[in-house]
């Protein structure tokens, strides 16, 4: 099949999703854009900010996407092109962007709260405490599987690091223009973006290479882990207006431009795929052992289908930030397909590039999955006559922008749901032991703690968190699906629209758990054998309190 044709079916599925299902969640769940969003009722100047729609799709995209939508397919094409992309499709459509799309709206009728207190409204304090503690832990996987990947980046190419540094300069310097200086968002723009890809050249010119003062790859590792760290709990704690909302905004052009030459490059190359539709039920997988499809497909793809770690953004920032319900639909489920067509990228520059399933299996052996992406699609660019290092160099750069933003918005996501476990009752001020632990500064400080030990700690075990966290991310969507379940229950709407899917990623993800506990259990990795059967653990709980919660719904109906 040709790589293009491919991407044209799946643009034009996402376009039939966006205008006809996503127009039908919308009227289901009651969007009301005369209703005041919590970025206006709740205003405080630090996290209720309302943003401009555009400025705003930038953050959500930039804090969703990351590495996901590319990691995941390329790792899971193990399992073949067709595999992969049918689950893309299909996900993104009626799984994905509608569990993104309903958890910002519940996240926006619930004052800007996480989907943590959501739940809370509908299984009580203890279905809140086990659902915040349950999201806070994935999100802790999120920040030290990001981190790494971003430190691994740095250490290939350092040019990266620099222009990184200069971006994070240029969004402070566009947030302060925009927010006090008040200047247009379209005339702030035309100055800053174009600055923005002025640092790729000159982080080009200026590579922060530390291996020129002697230092060694492992302690440069662990310097950029350090820096990468701070750089979290700086950004987490300080207003959006001057850092995450311009940067995000900004990093969104890098992607635009990726995308749009990835897409460009697959119409000009019109590459056949060459690798197996389908690979079979079971294959060997890239550390050596055998991957199944079932359940392993669907929690590998990850971000490119479905995403738990998307409810927590949508709920946890974006929602804090909707200037109007009317730019749900746009934002929510609009954010979600676009990460799908970057997936379906991914996924077409494997298939189109490696002659085989042999030669693409000892590929991914050597290469990391961010490094494939780059090289396959750098590649196609050849064909719009840019040349293959530098094509490739850029791919890495926007890629590594976007790990950024993932890191520092999940990183401000885990402190909201630290601080929701230790909340207090509104009009009360904690005191005490509590006041601390409710502090915004302690509960950063124990996420970022937490991902340099595991880190640091075991550097040969990080390498293997990615299955982990994807695990754990699908069950957190399944865990959101249940909460927009009992919603459309207790209000007497038809729940089948969430319902389904809820079923369906309950079974992947609680399976794909499982199947890891007991491998750590074998190998004797006891950090992932407590993580796995922790997870697990919180999970059971909040849905046997979703089935009691249920059941009551219906005797009372």
């Amino acid at each position: 099949m040709n790589g293009a044709i491919l991407l044209a079916i799946a643009v034009a599925f996402f376009m039939c999703g966006y205008f006809l299902y996503a127009a039908l969640i919308e009227k289901k769940l009651g969007v009301d854009p005369s209703r005041p969003t919590p970025a206006h009722s709740k205003y405080d100047g630090v996290d209720y900010v309302p943003a401009h729609p555009t400025v705003l799709f930038g953050h959500h995209f930039a804090s969703i996407a990351g590495a996901g939508p590319i990691v995941g397919p390329v790792l899971a094409a193990e399992f073949g092109w067709a595999s992969v992309a049918l689950w893309v499709i299909l996900g993104c459509v009626f799984i994905g962007a509608a569990h993104d799309m309903i958890a910002m709206f519940l996240s926006i009728r619930h004052g800007g709260e996480s989907i943590g207190s959501v739940i809370g409204t509908i299984l009580g304090k203890p279905g809140k405490i086990l659902f915040l503690l349950f999201s806070w832990s994935a999100l802790v996987l999120v920040v030290t599987e990001f981190t790494r990947q971003i430190t691994g980046t740095f250490l290939a190419d350092p040019s990266i690091a620099t222009a990184s540094f200069l971006f994070l300069v240029e969004a402070i310097a566009f947030g302060l223009c925009v927010n006090k200086l008040k200047m247009p968002v379209l005339w702030a723009s035309l100055v800053f973006v174009p600055l923005m890809f002025a640092s790729i050249w000159f982080g080009s010119l200026m590579p922060f290479d530390l291996a020129r003062f002697g230092i060694d790859a492992k302690t440069i590792s662990v310097i950029w882990t350090i820096a990468v760290l701070a750089y979290c709990f700086i950004a987490s704690t300080c207003p959006v207006w001057i850092l995450l909302q311009p940067r995000d905004y900004l990093n969104a052009y890098l992607l635009y431009a990726m995308m749009a030459l990835g897409i460009l490059g697959v119409l000009m190359a019109h590459p056949v795929l060459h690798t197996d539709a389908f690979a079979g039920f079971s294959v060997i997988g890239r550390t050596g052992g055998v991957d199944k499809l079932f359940p392993f497909l669907f929690v590998t793809v990850a971000c490119g289908a479905c995403s738990g770690f998307h409810a927590l953004v949508a709920s946890g920032t974006s929602a804090k930030q909707l200037d109007s319900e009317k730019s749900i639909r746009k934002i929510g489920y609009g954010g979600m397909l676009l990460e799908g067509v970057l997936a379906i990228i991914a996924l077409v520059g494997v298939a189109g590039t490696y002659m085989s399933q042999a030669e693409f299996a000892e590929a991914s052996r050597n290469l990391e999955p961010v490094q494939i992406f780059a090289a396959t699609i750098a590649g196609f660019c050849v064909k719009l006559g840019i040349p293959q290092r530098v094509a490739e160099s850029f791919m890495l750069l926007a890629v590594s922008a976007f790990l950024m933003t993932t890191v520092d918005s999940g990183t401000r996501l885990a402190r909201f749901s630290w601080q929701e476990l230790f909340g207090v009752k509104e009009g009360e001020k904690p005191a005490g032991a509590l006041k601390m632990l409710h502090n915004m500064y302690f509960g950063t400080g124990v996420v970022v703690a937490l991902a340099a030990f595991l880190l640091l700690g075991n550097p040969a075990a990080a390498k293997q968190i990615w299955t982990l966290f994807a695990s754990a991310n699908q069950l957190l969507a399944a865990l959101t699906l249940l909460a927009a379940t009992l919603w459309f229950v207790r209000n007497n709407k038809p729940c089948w629209m969430t319902a389904i899917p809820m079923f369906f990623m309950l079974a992947v993800s609680s399976w794909a758990l499982g199947t890891i506990f007991l491998k750590s259990l074998e190998t004797g990795d006891w950090i992932r054998t407590f993580a796995t059967l922790f997870l697990l653990a919180l999970a059971s709980v909040v849905v046997c309190l979703g089935v009691k919660a249920a059941l009551g719904e219906k005797k009372t109906v």
